[in-house]
């Protein structure tokens, strides 16, 4: 086999018992070798055979049709390891509109010795079935990674559970083996594979208070860790009371909620996951534009790009395991109730609530608050307001009917691109504190949008208890809103609207609160509806994200990222910069406008077009230092390699004592060294002695003294050699039998090799076994 051969080699695997060796070529073809002898088995491609034989099975004249390179070969194997299949990314035709992979399922291998090359030759030309596990459309699998039930020996490709498969996207995504179902394993990857598996269209981040993130535990069936391994650095226990949530919405129609945290130790790693797919009632066409989750009220909305909201609640499933009925009659402009849409597999955690379906455009900005309000912004300028208590819409209107109202004097110059385009919230946040007109503090929703206006309504209660939304004013500023950060004027710390905010508002307690409005060109904080306070222009470098955060344990910042890839913080309330970084090299500058900053400095952005990397801005100014985490935990314990030879098939053991290993290496015939001589003079003068020694004290002698023996103490000395190593034969040879318990306890604690082996093979293994010591040496 090594010669020079064309075409030219590209992939080769092992058969997992070594006897058969399997290459791909440049051309798409494969090739079977016969290890031993080197001659080729069976010459191949996924649709034709005997291909480097005259009058083999080839295309036909004129329909030649080029196929796509072999990416990756991989020789699997069930418990027995004779029992293969062999799976192929890439050799498909170029025509093929999904380029998914290719599984050959062999069965059982012919037995090497016995079969002749027409059975050989014909086990690889006419597999017992060939499947195409399907992959997304217009990508193709580049590479992939099988993972084992348990042994990660045979390269991994042993008993194997799942396929870990890289598209030529730079997606991951996961599919049973062998049936290539795709799987969504919320809990069965580590965190990080998250954030490529799959797509990431948007994200989303929220604060929630410790005790509640804890108590958030799905309770749905799940796999075992498909990923475990590795050493993760010790963390502080606990710093933050607040989490940081992350959701993350994925090009599968799924949202994942994961606890960032802040350098510290993560008390609940759990993912939790809820599936738009299944509440809408379709798998095409679910595109999430927007997230948003409230973790004091339990509950999470998400904005499609077909103009659909989908709300979901923390519920428990009274009927698990019912399949949903098909969803009802969407009417537009009203909210569904789709709380029968519930996923079967799920307990408890976030099950569909109500829809809306206000067919105004994709959903461009939306925001849950802690107080059971949802505010919802469509790119045709609606601007909807669901009070969840019913739930029922209290509030429809257009952004643009704001822009052009005067109610107030509250403008403070006319943005000139306000005319010129239509607008649409880009922002929406709801906060509560005192207008400057009131004598009181009032539950209100800031509205900025894409021209730079920056809308202020009142949520204030009626009766019956029902709420409604009046208008207040509206601040023009430069260029698109990027964000609205409600704060504290006395504390500088956010002045969202909480539950406790809330109810202080019944016992008359004012918020004295500011709005950090952040745009392209500007930061501006002012009071609501008014335009006026201190102002900081970004100097032609337009602002792309934007936060408030807390600087460590000094107070609280403003942290921006620009279009140049750099992230600078500025003080409260007086803008000044105070630090900057230039994050160019590791982020995607086209994609940071979709960036998340938590409250606690850290950035979660695009690296690429398919990953995202999670970033704190915050540190001492020196370099970045390596993670102290460890990939491989080199004090972990791996499971023994399998192996197996026909010797101990027959013998009936996988593993070989030092008893055996001297009658196989010297045989039956060899007489014992000099040491073990002197080694069992020694123990039978010991027996001696101490037999002399009992006699005298009339004890009685020890029957589990170490060389004693029933009969006379000259037994020992009137044993002959000869008689003496017929002896030590036996006592070796008994040794590779069935009959002790330690040989008992590895078998059933080897790989399972030998469940099929009857009672006659059992009777007889010690007569094969002296049989073959015998045949080995020449007896």
């Amino acid at each position: 086999m090594n010669i020079d051969r064309n075409p030219k080699l590209t992939q080769a695997v092992w058969h997992p018992t070594g006897t058969f060796v399997l290459t791909g070529h440049e051309d798409s073809s494969l090739v079977v070798w016969d290890a031993r002898e080197g001659r080729v088995v069976m010459a191949r491609t996924l649709t034709e055979t005997n291909i480097d034989q005259p009058g083999g099975v080839q295309p036909e004249a004129g329909k030649f049709i080029p196929k796509t390179p072999l990416l990756k070969l991989a020789w699997c194997a069930q418990p027995d390891p004779d029992e293969t299949g062999i799976l192929i990314a890439g050799g498909t035709s170029t025509a093929m509109p999904t380029k998914g992979m290719s599984f050959f399922e062999l069965g059982r291998t012919p037995n090497y010795a016995t079969s002749s090359w027409k059975v050989l030759s014909n086990h690889f030309e006419d597999p017992k079935r060939q499947s195409i596990l399907p992959t997304p459309p217009n990508v193709e699998v580049v590479n992939f990674c099988l993972i084992p039930q348990k042994s990660p020996w045979f390269a991994g490709a042993q008993d194997p559970i799942a396929i870990l498969a890289l598209l030529s996207s730079g997606e991951i995504t996961t599919m049973s083996f062998p049936s290539g179902f795709p799987i969504s394993p919320t809990n069965q990857l580590h965190l990080s594979m998250t954030l490529v598996h799959p797509f990431v269209n948007a994200v989303g981040y929220s604060l929630v208070e410790r005790k509640r993130w804890l108590g958030l535990t799905e309770s749905r069936p799940s796999g075992p860790k498909i990923l475990t391994g590795g050493a993760e650095a010790p963390r502080p226990l606990k710093r933050f009371e607040d989490r940081s949530i992350m959701q993350t919405a994925h090009a599968d129609g799924t949202i994942r909620l994961w606890d960032a945290g802040h350098a510290d130790e993560i008390e609940n790693e759990n993912v939790l996951q809820a599936d738009v797919c299944n509440a809408v009632g379709r798998q095409d066409e679910v595109m999430i534009t927007n997230v948003s989750f409230s973790g004091a009220g339990g509950e999470l909305a998400a904005g499609l790009h077909s103009g659909e909201v989908v709300i979901f609640r923390w519920l428990k499933n009274r009927q698990p395991g019912q399949e949903p009925p098909p969803l009802g009659t969407k009417h537009p402009g009203e909210v569904t109730d789709i709380s029968n849409r519930r996923d079967p597999g799920l307990v408890e955690g976030f099950h569909p609530f109500t829809l809306l379906n206000e067919q105004n455009g994709p959903v461009t900005a939306l925001s849950v608050s802690d107080v059971g309000f949802i505010a919802a912004a469509f790119k045709g300028g609606g601007l909807a307001v669901i009070d969840m208590r019913g739930p029922a819409i209290i509030f429809k209107g257009s952004v643009n009917e704001f822009s052009h109202s005067q109610r107030g004097g509250n403008f403070h110059k006319k943005n000139a691109s306000a005319a010129k385009q239509p607008g649409f919230a880009t922002s929406l946040e709801f906060s509560v504190m005192t207008l400057d007109e009131d004598g009181y503090s009032s539950i209100l929703l800031h509205a900025g949008t894409n021209a730079g206006a920056v809308s202020t309504l009142k949520i204030l209660p009626g009766q019956g208890g029902r709420y409604s939304v009046a208008y207040t004013g509206t601040a023009s500023l430069e260029g698109p809103v990027v964000s609205l950060c409600p704060l504290s004027a006395s504390s500088g710390r956010p002045a969202n609207a909480t539950q406790q905010a809330v109810a202080g508002l019944r016992n008359g307690t004012q918020v004295d609160g500011v709005l950090l409005a952040v745009t392209r060109s500007e930061a501006r904080i002012f009071r609501p509806p008014a335009a006026k306070g201190a102002h900081k222009s970004w100097d032609g470098i337009p602002c792309e994200s934007a936060a408030v955060t807390r600087c460590l344990d000094l107070g609280m910042a403003l942290v921006c990222l620009f279009g140049d890839g750099s992230a600078r913080s500025f003080s409260l309330p007086g803008l000044r910069e105070i630090g900057s970084i230039n994050l160019s090299g590791l982020l995607d500058l086209k994609r940071l406008s979709d960036a998340a900053i938590t409250g606690s400095g850290d950035i979660i952005a695009w690296t690429g077009p398919a990953e995202m990397a999670l970033l704190n801005v915050w540190g001492t100014g020196d370099n970045q230092l390596k993670s102290k985490d460890k990939i491989f935990n080199a004090e972990h314990l791996l499971p023994p390699r399998p192996t197996i030879s026909n010797f101990q098939w027959v013998s009936g053991t996988q593993f070989i004592t030092p008893a055996d290993m001297d009658i196989l290496i010297g045989g039956p015939n060899r007489p014992p060294s000099k040491r073990q001589i002197q080694t069992d003079h020694a123990t039978a003068a010991a027996a001696r002695a101490e037999s002399r020694a009992a006699s005298r004290t009339n004890r009685p002698q020890n029957p589990y003294a170490s060389g004693s023996r029933q009969g006379d103490d000259s037994a020992v000395e009137d044993e002959g050699y000869w008689a003496y190593m017929q002896r030590q034969v036996t006592e070796r040879t008994e040794k590779l039998g069935f009959a002790s318990e330690s040989t008992e306890k590895a078998r059933s604690n080897s790989s399972g090799f030998a469940d099929d082996v009857n009672k006659f093979v059992s009777k007889q293994k010690r007569g094969l076994v002296t049989g073959l010591v015998k045949s080995k040496f020449g007896l």
